[in-house]
């Protein structure tokens, strides 16, 4: 299966915390929820909002995707004292810190008040960033500030003839 999360989407968080998914993210996320086809109901998402993102975007995941990643942190058995600390942190920084939402008939979510606090968000522009097999939730102004604004300044030290897909083919080949 292709990467089911690309482009970028400016959306509105309104006061109550509803959020339109981008139609495109939304049939990416109905591919990824077989229970809720088999029951011919709206698909849901796993968002994650723990420290590890800094406080500053939310990274969401299909059905399926969060059960891989779910199932490979229960099956780790460590071994030793430090093993057993680096399953708790993954247990507490993504089991823990991660909730499941349903979309609407609409396509949206409501995001709890908690999670859009911790980005200092309670209404307002953000940003659905995809990321291929996730994407991520940014307030706008952050994801500029983060993401476009870096990106552009390394793009532009590489130069005019820089090419990203030199990068990729010589990472994976």
């Amino acid at each position: 299966m292709l990467p089911g999360f690309t482009g970028e989407y400016q959306q509105r968080v309104d006061g109550k915390g509803r959020m339109s998914i981008p139609a495109e993210f939304r049939r990416a996320l109905e591919e990824g929820d077989a229970e809720a086809r088999e029951q011919n109901r709206n698909p849901s998402v796993y968002v994650q909002y723990g420290p590890q993102l800094e406080g500053k975007r939310l990274n969401a995941m299909t059905v399926a995707a969060f059960g891989v990643l779910s199932q490979a942190i229960m099956a780790i058995r460590p071994r030793t004292p430090e093993e057993r600390e680096r399953k708790n942190r993954a247990q507490y920084s993504v089991l823990t810190q991660t909730v499941r939402l349903e979309v609407d008939r609409d396509g949206r979510v409501v995001l709890p008040i908690a999670q859009r606090e911790k980005m200092g968000l309670t209404e307002g522009e953000v940003v659905f960033a995809g990321i291929g097999e996730s994407f991520e939730i940014w307030p706008a102004a952050v994801y500029d500030a983060e993401v476009r604004g870096p990106l552009a300044a390394q793009l532009a030290d590489l130069g005019p003839g820089y090419d990203p897909m030199t990068d990729i083919w010589q990472m994976t080949g």
